[in-house]
């Protein structure tokens, strides 16, 4: 495949290393801290996790640890959707590997943790790992959303890493696919396997971190890259002084990234998922708030404006959040009996004495074409697939229609015109930042030194983001400690907890303090492309969040 000119220069970028991983390799020890416990649900995950719940805190330090010199055979899973850097966290890992001992080999576990189940894999060489250094992407190995769960998946994953001789398995992959490292970790220990399994921290969605993990990978780079497309819309809509753009954003279960790229650009309307279901807003009064932004805009002369919405908005408004979770229940339970290629009208009919009056009437409310998105084929978790719900499409329509009635009553003067977008895998691939080169890279180093030091069921942590990246801690974190039980395709199963927008904390706070103004002026920020080449505070920087949540 042929390569750009910035691709080139990616190959050549050097990521920085915290400082105890960038000294001699035989010169990194590992410290233990306190037996942790689980977020709740205790008793329920002891029992689950019985060989690998409790384990303690990992930092590392400087000292002897003679097993990192040990010749491993390690697999390395990408699982579930593309975040920029995970190429990274496996250059990293395999430079550690070959750092330890030359000999040491990773293999490639292709098509994500389905290739695990099915033994297909590629034994990855510095040529190959030499090609995607610092790029963005998932191809170098593939990635695939197969969820580890039967008894026959986990005696299969077994059997792979017994005839491989694999000394460990590193997963790369969000609370879902960490979740299922966290199973197999004790599973593996359970039938007497020597094979040790690490997670790393990887989503753009910004949904999955804690105390201990910072920011996961990726989020950096898609909300820059969602930022510079926001930004050059608000420029283009204020030069021409007309349209009102309603942009979607990733990010289904927090709004992490809507609000990152509101504080990132400024724009006229950035609806906070978890700020709608705490003031139980109906969908309604959502339209409402949209309105009251564009006729005070009109009063002012400008008939245009932003309005940044998180993909999962849907899930938290009361009555179309119940509505979904009948709908997900229903389905889960009734799965066999429910057609998803009936007629719309016949669906209605089936789901008749199925779920409440009240959520069968907000579907037939709905427009057809947004009502039949509710009712396409599930995602592999059984639940509605978010994401293909035109939300955006939705609250243009409403607007429209509320704006057109006002307008009767000559409570409205201005004009109205609206285009829809969805920014999503836009962001996924980008070239990733030198923040997320560097941190992947830490991330998979990281991975190295716990796998060396005889460590499972543990994520690969690197902390104190914020300070220049020699000053970063790396370590580790039990996998066990960030879960809780929740109901998944109608039963209680252990999952890693995420993370929503906390509407106490400091990102947050910022942008309540800044939106009322944002509603009626214009005060758009143009961020511009992601730079890699400059100063530190211009390429280095990490999230405006990650930024504000460490702030003293």
């Amino acid at each position: 495949m042929s390569v750009s000119a910035l691709q080139h220069a990616r190959y050549a970028y050097n990521p920085k290393l915290p400082e105890i991983l960038s000294g001699q390799i035989d010169n990194i020890s590992i410290k233990l801290g306190e037996p942790t416990e689980a977020l709740s649900d205790k008793e329920e995950l002891r029992e689950i996790f019985k060989l690998t719940y409790g384990k303690p805190l990992v930092s590392f330090e400087k000292g002897k640890n003679d097993k990192i010199n040990r010749e491993l055979k390690v697999g390395v899973i990408l699982s579930g959707g593309q975040a920029p850097g995970g190429h990274n966290v496996i250059a990293g890992l395999f430079d550690g590997l070959k750092k330890g001992n030359q000999n040491s080999t990773l293999y490639g576990i292709k098509g994500g943790p389905g290739g695990l189940i099915i033994n297909e894999t590629v034994i990855l060489t510095k040529e190959i790992i030499d090609q995607f250094r610092n790029t963005g992407g998932f191809d170098i190995i593939g990635s695939g959303r197969t969820k580890i769960e039967t008894n026959e998946q986990f005696a299969s994953s077994l059997e792979t890493v017994k005839k491989l001789n694999l000394d460990a398995v590193v997963v790369i992959g969000g609370d879902d696919s960490n979740t299922n490292a966290a199973l197999l970790a004790e599973y593996f220990l359970a039938n007497g396997s020597k094979t040790q399994v690490i997670g790393c921290p990887k989503t753009i969605d910004g949904d999955l971190k804690n105390e201990h993990i910072e920011t996961s990978f990726g989020f950096d780079t898609a909300c820059k890259t969602y930022s510079e497309l926001i930004g050059n819309l608000s420029r283009d809509t204020n030069s021409a002084k007309k349209y009102w753009h309603f942009i979607k954003l990733m990010g289904r279960s927090a709004s992490h990234i809507a609000l990152e790229c509101a504080l990132q650009t400024q724009p006229n309307i950035c609806l906070i998922s978890e700020e709608v279901e705490q003031k139980a807003l109906s969908l309604y009064k959502i339209v409402d708030h949209i309105c009251a932004s564009i006729i005070k805009r009109a009063e002012n002369g400008e008939n245009f404006g932003i309005v940044l919405i998180p993909e999962g908005l849907v899930e938290f408004i009361p009555e179309i959040k119940n509505l979904i979770s009948e709908l997900n229940d229903t389905i889960a339970n009734e799965g066999d009996k429910f057609v998803s290629d009936r007629t719309f009208s016949a669906q209605l009919d089936w789901f008749s004495g199925r779920i409440s009056d009240i959520s069968l009437g907000i579907l037939k409310l709905l427009p057809p074409e947004i009502a039949q998105q509710f009712l396409m084929d599930r995602d592999p978790h059984g639940n509605v697939q978010v994401s293909q719900i035109e939300t955006e499409k939705l609250l243009v329509g409403m607007v429209t229609k509320k704006l057109n009635v006002l307008k009767e009553h000559n409570q409205y003067r201005g004009k109205f015109g609206a285009l829809s977008h969805f920014f999503g895998y836009e962001g996924r691939c980008a070239f990733p930042t030198n923040f997320d080169s560097d941190y992947c890279y830490s991330l998979g180093f990281s991975a190295f030194v716990l796998i060396a030091s005889g460590l499972t069921g543990y994520l690969s942590n690197v902390k104190n983001l914020t300070a220049p990246a020699d000053q970063w801690i790396a370590g580790g974190v039990p996998l066990t400690m960030m879960m809780d039980m929740e109901q998944r395709h109608g039963s209680k199963k252990p999952v890693i907890k995420k993370a929503l927008v906390d509407l106490n904390g400091k990102p947050f706070k910022t942008f309540e303090k800044n939106r009322d103004l944002w509603a009626e002026k214009t005060c758009f920020i143009v961020p511009g492309a992601i730079q890699y080449f400059g100063p530190a505070e211009v390429c280095d920087s990490p999230s405006i969040t990650l930024r504000l949540e460490k702030e003293k």
